[in-house]
């Protein structure tokens, strides 16, 4: 199960993670919906690129620049958080959607708890695979913790003191 687009919907992609003994040139890539790390999409893009339904993750210390010029044929990206305290990949969101203009499905994988989710969402991502370890009930529930924002973000391009109107309501 994963969240998208603020509903709890069925996942039928596979990550596709490298085992210790994996080289991205040699890795066997499963057919059907399947998320590849950019390191095998580099390495095997000639074969890959033809192909429908896939997609590629990021680690977090990798950079959005180099998919620039194949965001329009992946229908998913996903950006991976190796742990609750690693934040890199929120900058990553931010700058498919803002600056690089992605609007397909950006994923968030890797340690997502319900927390990051509200921020997460604010950067751009729009489907959460939550840690499996954790109700996925509860962390939809995350999405909605907050009821108005003060930052400019991706979601919203003003802060909040660009949006108050003179009468004082947001």
């Amino acid at each position: 199960m994963i969240i998208k687009n603020k509903t709890i919907a069925d996942d039928d992609w596979m990550v596709l993670r490298l085992g210790e003994n994996d080289t991205p040139e040699a890795v066997v890539v499963p057919s059907g919906r399947i998320i590849v790390p950019l390191k095998v999409w580099r390495a095997q893009r000639d074969v890959l690129q033809a192909r429908t339904e896939l997609g590629v993750w990021l680690a977090s210390h990798e950079r959005a620049e180099d998919l620039k010029g194949d965001l329009a044929r992946l229908t998913v990206i996903a950006v991976d958080f190796p742990k609750f305290a690693d934040g890199r990949g929120y900058s990553i969101a931010h700058h498919l959607r803002t600056r690089l203009g992605y609007t397909g499905e950006l994923r968030a994988i890797g340690d997502v708890l319900r927390d990051q989710m509200f921020y997460m969402q604010r950067v751009g991502f729009d489907a959460f695979a939550a840690r499996a370890d954790k109700d996925i009930h509860e962390a939809l529930k995350g999405l909605s913790d907050f009821s108005c924002t003060y930052q400019a973000s991706s979601d919203e391009k003003l802060p909040a003191f660009r949006r108050i109107q003179r009468g004082g309501a947001l």
